[in-house]
Formats: structure tokens, C-alpha cells, sequence
């Protein structure tokens, strides 16, 4: 029997979980920055472009969750007694072609905008776009997915950190910074954190279903161990990007560190189980606390 098949909700309820609405932060908070990294390096903001980049980040996102959703139901992954929330596909909701489809008209809406930053900020976008449509479909698809291996927080750090932010802020000034890159780490660690969490949530699934995620890997004490670690060093990068704009407006994002020890604090206390995904939901929101400080300390 498909999990929660007997729940009755809408269409555009039950797609609006199939999108994961708590994620998508994750995609806006890195286009921000580094819109907001133009303009303080070159006073420079071009709204279409603007645009286009937050309508590919929020698609690229939204189509990574959807297959993501489709590959696990169809493969077993989301198993009944499932922690996280429930997913479409395994829910019985909507078939895994349908949350494929979805998916595709997703990227294909991310390709169209592309096209646009493209036009406007060359080659090197090119190559952040390409490189970010494949490893949203390597995450669930391919011999190896991302999800199922232990490379997952790397990708995250790469896509919706760096990328994100220095690609967003090339497109803005057609210039790449040692800040840029600097934010990039900053903005790309909370959001690894948040992954470290669902991967740490799901650990005996994943385990039973051969996966071999970091939080598998490292084992249980050391997971929190390191979420501690990718909070701390978040906040603590303000300093190399205050250094390099020579700016100490950057050192406000010091100022999110007693919110990540009251997040660690309840990653080490917090057994396996659903009430992670609280934690999950407050590690996003921590991230943009960090975007907050970064963005006020750009605008003085």
C-alpha cells in the first residue's frame, strides 16, 4: 500500500509538497548575495538578469526535488515509517512519470531563463549552467547518484554556495572576486548543514536501502560533530570575506554564532527521529540570518 495514500489533499497540494516549499530559501538566499556582492563591489544591479538567475536557481531546485522524489519512490527509498515528510510518489499521489515530467518542464524552465543569463554574462555561465543542470539530474539519477553516496554536502557547497553566489555576481558585474568565492563558502555551508540533517534523519533507511551517505560514513557522534563544524566555520567566514573587502562590516555575521550553538546544542541532544526536522527547518532559517548580516554588512 502506497504510503499516506489514504490522506486526501488537492493537486496543488499535493505538488506544492512535491517542491518542498523549505527548501527553495536554499536557492534564493545565494542569488541575493551575490546581487547584492555587485553592487557593493561595482555598483552595478541589472534587474533582468536579476531575474532570470532566481527563476533558474528556483527551477533548477525544484526540478533536483522532483526527480529526487520520483527516483526514491520508484526505487523503494521512502519506505513506510518514513521520518521526513511524506513524498508524492511514494505516497501514491502522483506516479513516478508524472513527478518526471514535472521535473522536466522544471529544468526546461531553468534552460530558458540560462539562455538569458547566458546572452548577458558569456561563457563562464554557460559553464555554471550546464555543470548545475547535470548534477540536478546526477543527485537522483546515473550508475552513482549524489543522494545515494557520500559526495552530497560537496555538491551543495559547490552549487548552492559558490556557484550560486560568485556565478550570480559575475552575471551582475561580469567580474569574479576572491569575496565572491569567500560568500559563496559562507552562504554554501549552512545549506550543506541542511542536507548533513535530512541525511542524518534518514540514516538507518538509507543504510537499509545500501546507501552510503556522509552521515553513514562518519557514523552518528561524528555527524553531529562535524553539523557543529559547518555552522561554526559559517558564521567564522565573514572574517576571510571582511578581508577580502577590506571591510569589517563583514564581521556582523559573528554575530549568528550563539544561534549556532543553540542549533548545535539540539543536534546533540536531539535523537534520530522526526523531530530532526524541526532542526532542519531552523538550520535553513540560519542561513538566513547569515545572508541578513552579510547583505546589511554589504549596504554600509
Amino acid at each position: 500500500m502506497p504510503l499516506h495514500a489514504e490522506t486526501a489533499l488537492s493537486p496543488a497540494q499535493v505538488w506544492w509538497l512535491a517542491i518542498r516549499p523549505r527548501t527553495l530559501t536554499l536557492a534564493v538566499v545565494p542569488v541575493l548575495v551575490g546581487a547584492v556582492l555587485a553592487w557593493h563591489e561595482a555598483q552595478v544591479f541589472r534587474a533582468l538578469p536579476f531575474i532570470a538567475a532566481l527563476v533558474s536557481a528556483l527551477a533548477i531546485q525544484i526540478g533536483t526535488n522532483l526527480l529526487n522524489d520520483a527516483s526514491d519512490g520508484e526505487n523503494g527509498f521512502d519506505r513506510p515509517g518514513r521520518l521526513g515528510p511524506p513524498r508524492i510518489t511514494a505516497s501514491g499521489w502522483a506516479t513516478a512519470a508524472e513527478v518526471r515530467r514535472a521535473a522536466l518542464a522544471a529544468f526546461l524552465v531553468a534552460t530558458v531563463a540560462g539562455l538569458y543569463c547566458v546572452a548577458v554574462g558569456g561563457l563562464p555561465i554557460l559553464a555554471v549552467g550546464i555543470a548545475s543542470l547535470l548534477a540536478g539530474w546526477a543527485y537522483s539519477r546515473g550508475p552513482l547518484p549524489i543522494a545515494a553516496s557520500a559526495t552530497g554536502e560537496v555538491f551543495v557547497l559547490i552549487f548552492f554556495g559558490v556557484a550560486a553566489v560568485a556565478g550570480t555576481a559575475w552575471l551582475m558585474s561580469l567580474k569574479l572576486s576572491l569575496a565572491a568565492v569567500m560568500s559563496g563558502i559562507l552562504i554554501g555551508l549552512p545549506s550543506s548543514a541542511v542536507l548533513l540533517i535530512n541525511n542524518h534523519r534518514d540514516r538507518e533507511a538509507d543504510a537499509a536501502a545500501g546507501r552510503r551517505t556522509l552521515a553513514i560514513v562518519l557514523g552518528l557522534e561524528a555527524t553531529r560533530l562535524f553539523y557543529v563544524g559547518l555552522l561554526t566555520l559559517a558564521a567564522v567566514m565573514g572574517i576571510f570575506v571582511a578581508l577580502a573587502l577590506g571591510s569589517p562590516w563583514m564581521l556582523l555575521t559573528l554575530l549568528a554564532l550563539p544561534y549556532a550553538l543553540r542549533l548545535s546544542h539540539m543536534m546533540m541532544d536531539e535523537p534520530i527521529g522526526s523531530g530532526l526536522n524541526a532542526l532542519l527547518g531552523r538550520t535553513a532559517s540560519y542561513q538566513i540570518v547569515l545572508a541578513a548580516l552579510l547583505i546589511f554588512g554589504l549596504m554600509m
